[in-house]
């Protein structure tokens, strides 16, 4: 519907939709404001923009970074706490009701501000500075950032020097349109720089140069696969033991998110004797599920499985871990592989994990704890299991994606008897 043809339709907003917009229910549907709360009243103007009538939300409140509204990586900073959390609950609850499931939510997990450990920015470079930062709203422009209430606060104080990183890494490739992916993660031993888009590897004075900004901040700084500064090893510490994660490899945004996602998975396969960890990673499921049972470790990413198993062997008192290549995707374990297995912890990528619950509600497996950054198709892969017989516990909420349209969700399933 244009703006002309609401002009004279005071838009009241009733809800708040799935990417952090207030939805009005106009005279042809659902019109989306960005930016909007449940209460407020909005005109539409002849230009397509909305102006908001009356007074704000009680609700509403003041976005903490000077970023928001512009840079696309918050759409949420906007909302009071009461908002907030309804909308990040009913990202879970929607999609769970278009399968057909009235699901018990758990209390949520709120992660703190200046808390998220890991980071993909982007970089453009030009003869008079280097912008880094991420792409803005609904656009490709670049918001240079100079705050983050999201990020650590070690990820932010390095942003100067970073710049001044890619700077040498860029050398003479100037161009304004030349992107570089920028990735950082606060470690334990300390900042993790992966930095690609040069299209080939650094200089020796550009290494030389590189290092000698690194030094100090970043424990580890890689460019276009190669090394160029380690000073330290930089470690994800789990209950089993220490990782040190390749450059570039996944781990949970949020310690804290991390922790509440090992306990519930362990808590959830319980006296379990044999566990199979599927899409694993670098194992920070893997490494405390060890400190109880042994366990079966699937992944399709060679240089996580052997950052796995090389934590594994340092770690004492674990039990056994076979650790296994295997791309789960197109080639599920089998019930006849799952043979044995009493438990399994699920940690698919968004696409979820469709055939591999199909091939578990073949088997024998008796729980599955499901761990998902995506509700609906965690939504969906539970119709799997619960069409062959399993109940569906608590879904266990964990917005490690501050003030984002994406939360995470932890729920276990047993089969009945």
């Amino acid at each position: 519907m244009t703006a002309d043809a609401t002009n004279t339709h005071p838009l009241v907003i009733t809800r708040v939709g799935r990417e952090g917009d207030g939805v009005a229910d106009g005279p042809g549907g659902p019109i989306f404001i960005g930016d909007a709360l449940p209460g407020e009243a909005y005109v539409a103007n002849t230009d397509g923009s909305y102006t908001r009538t009356g007074s704000p939300s009680q609700s509403r409140a003041a976005p903490p970074c000077r970023h928001f509204g512009t840079c696309g990586g918050c759409v949420a900073q906007h909302m009071g706490a009461d908002v907030y959390v309804a909308w990040k609950e009913d990202l879970i609850r929607g999609a769970f009701r278009t399968q057909g499931f009235d699901v018990t939510l758990a209390p949520m997990l709120m992660v703190p501000q200046h808390s998220r450990r890991r980071a993909a920015m982007s970089a453009f470079v030009t003869p008079a500075a280097v912008r880094l930062g991420f792409h803005g709203r609904r656009s490709h422009t670049l918001v240079d950032v100079a705050e983050c209430p999201v990020l650590d606060s070690a990820i932010v104080a390095a942003l100067p020097v970073l710049r001044e990183i890619i700077r040498h890494v860029a050398g003479k490739s100037e161009r304004g349109d030349a992107e570089f992916r920028v990735e950082i993660a606060a470690l334990d031993g300390g900042l993790d720089v992966r930095i690609e888009g040069a299209g080939k590897q650094p200089t020796a004075s550009a290494i030389a140069n590189t290092g000698a900004l690194a030094r100090g901040t970043v424990a580890r700084l890689t460019v276009e696969g190669l090394v160029v500064f380690s000073e330290r090893e930089p470690t994800l510490g789990t209950l089993g033991g220490e990782i040190v994660p390749p450059p570039g490899a996944f781990f949970q945004a949020a310690n804290a998110a991390e922790q509440r996602m090992a306990s519930l998975v362990l808590v959830g396969v319980g006296k379990a004797k044999a566990v199979a960890d599927l899409f694993c990673g670098v194992g920070t499921f893997t490494l405390p599920l060890a400190t109880r049972a042994r366990v079966l470790a699937v992944d399709n990413d060679k240089p996580a499985l052997e950052a796995l198993a090389k934590a594994s062997r340092k770690a004492r008192g674990l039990k056994p871990i076979e650790a296994k290549w295997r791309n789960l995707m197109g080639e599920p374990l089998s019930p006849m592989e799952l043979a044995g297995i009493d438990a399994v912890a699920l940690d698919p990528p968004r696409a979820g994990a469709k055939a591999q619950c199909e091939m578990l509600a073949k088997s024998k497996v008796g729980t599955i704890v499901m761990v998902s950054c995506n509700p609906a198709t965690l939504a969906r892969d539970c119709r799997i299991l619960v069409d062959a017989g399993f109940a569906m516990g608590p879904v266990h909420g964990i917005d490690q994606f501050l003030w984002s349209p994406h939360v995470e969700a932890v729920v276990t399933l047993t089969r009945g008897r």
